[in-house]
């Protein structure tokens, strides 16, 4: 998987806080085939989840999930 698959980021809510995101791994196998055809071959990767559960952004290593959530100025945890 090279670089990133991420949908647009929220914003920073209206009070200033930063948002929580969660990291969890996830098999490439049970995500759907047209997003699997793009891990090249990879067995697992790191889906970045909002606070609601929606999947934010998938990325290919757990150090680029909380590199990218921190750039978009969000609070990632570690989700299992």
């Amino acid at each position: 998987m090279k670089g990133f698959a991420m949908a647009d980021f929220p914003s920073f809510s209206p009070d200033g806080d930063q948002k929580i995101v969660y990291v969890r791994d996830v098999k490439t196998s049970e995500l759907p085939e047209p997003i699997q055809a793009q891990t090249g071959g990879q067995d697992r990767v790191y889906a970045i989840h909002a606070e609601s559960g929606e999947v934010l952004a998938l990325v290919d290593d757990w150090k680029a999930a909380f590199v990218l959530a921190r750039r978009n100025e969000m609070a990632p945890f570690s989700a299992h």
